[in-house]
C-alpha cells in the first residue's frame, strides 16, 4: 500500500491505532480518519484553480476524542435526536443514554463516530471502512453491520452508507461535516447562499425535538427554496429560530425517498465554489453551526466560531422512532440499509 494515501494518526488510550486515508483524483483530494469514519478534510479549486479546504476539522486524535461537535465523523446508530433516550419497537421500550439534555444525540455516549472502524477497501478513489456495533451498545437492540463508502468521482464526494441486522433495529446514519465554502478558518459563512429542495420542515420544541407534524416552509423564514444568504433570516424573531439560536432544523426533502435526487445548493462568491447536495434519504438537517463555541482551535492554526460553517446532515427525521407519522426509521432482520449522499462541486458562472 502507498504510504502516502496511508499513514498513522495517533492511538487511543485502549490501544487502538488509528489511520488518515487519503483519496485523490486530480480534481478532489479528502482525507479520512478510522476514527469515526471521519471526513478530516475535502479539497476542491476556487475559481482561479486554487485548492480550498472547505471542511473544519482538527490536527490530533485528541482534538477529535474531546471535542464536542462531530467534526466531520459518521454518526449512529441513530442520527439526530431521539426524545428521552426511550423508544418501542416490536411492544418492548428500550432506554439509551441521555447525552444532550434531556434526550438521546447521535448514537449516545460511545456511538460510532467515538469508535475506530476497519479498512476493508482502498484505492486512490475509494475507501470502504465497516464497523460492527453488537446487540445492547448503547441500548439498542441487534447486532448491526455497517459499511461506509467514501469514494471521489469526477468533482463530486459521494458516501455510501451500507447496515445490516440481525433484530430491529432504529438505523440512520448521517456525515457530519461543516462546511465553508471561503476555506476552513476563514470565518462567518452568513454572506454564503444556501438553497433547500424543501418545501416543508419539521419544526420542534426547545430541545429540537419535532413536534410531530410538518410545516409549510412559505411564508416563514424557514423558506429556503430559493438561493439565499445564510444570514439573511437568522436572526429575525421568529420562534423555530430563536429556539434553535439559528438554523438547526429537520427539512423535509422534496421528492420521493429512495430515489438521488437534489437536496441543497449552496454558492460562495469570494471563491466561486458552488456545492449541490443530493440524497436518497428524506430529510436533511440544515445547521449554522451555532453553538460552535468562539475561539476554538481547528487545523493549522485556524480558529471557529459560532457560524463559521453550515452543516447538510441528510437523514430519517429526527425522533422518528417515536413519530409514526414519520417515515420509518427501521431496519429489519435480514433488510438492508443502502442510502448515498453527493456532494458535487463546481464554479459559479
Amino acid at each position: 500500500m502507498n504510504e502516502s494515501i496511508r499513514c498513522p494518526f495517533g492511538t487511543t488510550p485502549s490501544g487502538e491505532q488509528v489511520e488518515q486515508l487519503t483519496l485523490s483524483n486530480g480534481i478532489l483530494t479528502c482525507r479520512l480518519l478510522t476514527f469515526g469514519a471521519t471526513l478530516r478534510s475535502l479539497v476542491v479549486p476556487d475559481k482561479d484553480g486554487r485548492p480550498v479546504d472547505v471542511i473544519l476539522g482538527y490536527d490530533t486524535l485528541e482534538e477529535y476524542r474531546t471535542q464536542d461537535g462531530y467534526l466531520g465523523a459518521v454518526v449512529g446508530r441513530f442520527a439526530n435526536r431521539i426524545a428521552g433516550g426511550r423508544f418501542t419497537l416490536n411492544g418492548r421500550e428500550y432506554t439509551l443514554a441521555v447525552n444532550n439534555g434531556p434526550n438521546h444525540l447521535h448514537g449516545g455516549l460511545v456511538g460510532f463516530s467515538y469508535q475506530v472502524w476497519a479498512v476493508e477497501e482502498l484505492t486512490a478513489d475509494r475507501a470502504v471502512l465497516s464497523l460492527v456495533s453488537p446487540d445492547g451498545q448503547e441500548g439498542y437492540p441487534g447486532t448491526l453491520r455497517v459499511r461506509v463508502t467514501y469514494r471521489l468521482e469526477g468533482s463530486a464526494l459521494s458516501i455510501r452508507y451500507e447496515a445490516e441486522t440481525d433484530r430491529d433495529t432504529p438505523c440512520n446514519l448521517t456525515n457530519h461535516s461543516y462546511f465553508n465554502l471561503a476555506g476552513q478558518g476563514s470565518g462567518p459563512v452568513l454572506d454564503q447562499e444556501i438553497a433547500l429542495h424543501a418545501s416543508q420542515y419539521t419544526p420542534a420544541d426547545g430541545t429540537s425535538i419535532p413536534l410531530g407534524v410538518l410545516e409549510p416552509v412559505s411564508g416563514t423564514p424557514m423558506d429556503l427554496t430559493r438561493p439565499t444568504p445564510i444570514g439573511a433570516h437568522l436572526d429575525e424573531p421568529f420562534p423555530q429560530l430563536e429556539l434553535g439560536h439559528g438554523y438547526d432544523h429537520n427539512f423535509v426533502i422534496d421528492g420521493p425517498i429512495g430515489q438521488l435526487r437534489p437536496a441543497a445548493w449552496a454558492r460562495c462568491a469570494a471563491t466561486g465554489i458552488v456545492m449541490e447536495t443530493e440524497t436518497t434519504l428524506p430529510g436533511v438537517q440544515f445547521y449554522t453551526a451555532n453553538f460552535l463555541e468562539p475561539g476554538r482551535k481547528g487545523k493549522g492554526d485556524a480558529v471557529y466560531g459560532p457560524r463559521h460553517a453550515f452543516c447538510l446532515e441528510t437523514q430519517f427525521f429526527p425522533d422518528s422512532p417515536n413519530q409514526p407519522g414519520f417515515p420509518s426509521c427501521i431496519l429489519r432482520a435480514g433488510g438492508r440499509y443502502d442510502h448515498t449522499t453527493c456532494y458535487r462541486f463546481s464554479i459559479a458562472e
